[in-house]
């Protein structure tokens, strides 16, 4: 190897590195923020199920406060 590849190689590597752990800092999260946003929507669907049930009365309120609070 000559000296321009060694030079090269010398400064691709920490970049490499530095952008690479970058990349997976975003994407853990952006994976995080995905996550956060499905259980608040599974929430949101469990919520309106419950209370549909209780509109339908086939479910007391109490009994709908209990399981939303568990």
């Amino acid at each position: 190897m000559n000296d321009i590849d060694r030079d090269t190689l010398a400064l691709f590597i920490p970049i490499l590195a530095v952008g690479g752990g970058l990349l997976l800092g975003a994407l853990a999260i952006f994976m995080g923020l995905l996550r956060k946003i499905s259980k608040e929507k599974q929430m949101e669907e469990s919520r309106r199920e419950i209370a549909a049930y209780v509109a339908e009365g086939s479910m007391t309120p109490d009994d709908a406060e209990r399981i939303l609070k568990a």
